[in-house]
């Protein structure tokens, strides 16, 4: 059996999951109801309720993102510092959270922090004032966080472990002290990885419409939730498709800016 008959079934599911629901979302998003051709769908993105969804979604999704990569690179340079059979063991610990269900793991959060949760009672018992959290940009930035943290960790991890260590005792012999060997070693030959892990944290959080409607309360409106009301609840399928052609582009946006760096790290000229 050549190659190619091999490559079909995923052709198929590439064309019938991601090839005709892309076509779609451009036929419904560039044409009104009428069928006609329009621009009005995507220029929608203008309009004050949507372009404050936008906004939102983007300051979120920057500050979960920059939080995930402040937590991420310390915890990566612990584990790739440790034995093998350690962090081998840790690792799978971080990951064993993925392998539940998205929904559980967010609602756990709500459970959690919710007024009369298990957090507020802790420091009810404490004699602490309640932490009034929930339905807050603070909750939805630490849902953010807590789920897509591994994202950011693991490209991270892989970038460091990859680093061949004469090249870092190499630095310390030639009189480099820790603060220099990072700076000039350490952190350019980890650029890819913490480049793969914005992306990776970065795209998720802009798009997401469960977390900021369990976590948020459906009082904080992203433009994913935005997007999700025009389908399931307006049924404005080109309005909806409209402003997902809108957020495609600042997800393009953000691939184009990983394409630059290369393998080796460094940045190429556009």
């Amino acid at each position: 059996m050549n190659k190619k008959a091999l490559s079909a079934p995923y052709l198929f599911w590439s064309a019938l999951f991601i090839i005709v629901p892309l076509c779609m979302v451009f036929y419904y998003g560039l044409t009104d109801k009428s069928g006609a051709f329009t621009l009005q769908n995507i220029l929608a993105i203008a309009r004050a309720e949507h372009a404050k969804a936008l906004w939102q979604a983007l300051l979120l999704s920057l500050g979960s993102t920059v939080l995930c990569l402040l937590l991420a690179y310390p915890l990566a340079m612990i584990l790739c510092s440790m034995r093998t059979r350690q962090h081998s063991f840790l690792v799978l610990i971080f990951i064993l959270p993925m392998w539940m269900n998205f929904l559980l793991r967010t609602f756990a959060w709500l459970t959690l922090l919710e007024k009369t949760g298990v957090v507020n009672n802790v420091l009810s018992f404490l004699g602490l004032p309640p932490l009034n959290i929930i339905n807050t940009p603070s909750a939805i930035v630490l849902g953010m966080v807590y789920n897509f943290l591994p994202f950011m960790v693991l490209p991270i991890y892989n970038t460091l472990a990859k680093i061949d260590q004469n090249v870092i005792a190499a630095a310390r012999d030639l009189g480099a002290n820790g603060v220099q060997t990072f700076l000039r070693i350490t952190l350019p030959l980890s650029v890819p990885g913490v480049i793969s892990g914005i992306t990776m944290v970065f795209v998720p959080a802009l798009t997401t419409f469960v977390i900021s409607t369990i976590l948020g309360g459906s009082k904080i409106l992203l433009i994913g939730n935005v997007i999700e009301q025009e389908f399931t609840q307006t049924g404005n399928w080109h309005l909806g498709s409209g402003l997902s052609i809108v957020l495609m582009m600042f997800i393009i946006l953000n691939m184009v800016v990983s394409a630059v760096t290369d393998k080796d790290g460094e940045v190429n000229a556009l």
